[in-house]
């Protein structure tokens, strides 16, 4: 069990059936009437961002997320394969579980599967990865000095503002996180 005034960021607890995750918190105490805890809290299998006040001793069942590193193996169509790393069994995933890493993950990348009572309900990239440019524009003389960006398609279709000197060809870190590019890669 854990009461609404131990909310920190990341903490994962049970509500009406439904889990979910703190992703920011305030501890409020008015000068009149009693304290209250103020949140954003994000569904975790549906992904809806809830902003909730708490009595801070209101308790709540705590949940357990398992998060295991897989391998994306491959889409057949209708299903994404990822691979356990220990034991080689294979997990079969539907579009809106993969939907979100999809942009960063090419086959045989490592990612991160988040499971709840057993049940995979999202995947999630590692925090960096490093993706080659299919297609932008040529960069011209004289336009490389400066800040300015212009847009790219990395080899899983997602588009991305890289610097002027960035070609066709290159490989670019991007952080999972923001997707943004980060740096040239070697």
């Amino acid at each position: 069990m854990i009461v609404a005034g131990d909310f920190r960021k990341g903490i994962t607890f049970e509500m009406d059936g439904n889990v979910y995750v703190v992703v920011d918190f305030q501890h409020v105490k008015p000068g009149k009437g009693a304290a209250f805890v103020r949140t954003k809290i994000k569904n975790v299998v549906t992904g809806a961002v809830l902003e909730k006040t708490f009595n801070p001793s209101d308790k709540y069942e705590r949940a357990h997320i398992e998060s295991k590193e897989m391998e994306y193996l491959y889409s057949d169509g209708e299903l994404y394969y990822f691979m356990d790393t220990e034991t080689y069994e294979q997990l079969p995933l539907n579009y809106s579980q993969v939907e979100e890493a999809l942009s960063f993950v090419k086959e045989n990348m490592k990612v991160f599967v988040k499971f709840y009572k057993g049940e995979a309900f999202s995947v999630e990239p590692e925090n960096f990865v490093v993706l080659q440019v299919t297609s932008c524009e040529p960069a011209v003389a004289g336009n490389t000095a400066t800040n300015a960006t212009k847009p790219a398609t990395l080899e899983t279709g997602y588009e991305i503002l890289v610097p002027m000197f960035i070609n066709e060809g290159d490989f670019v870190r991007i952080d999972t996180r923001t997707g943004e590019y980060m740096e040239r890669a070697k």
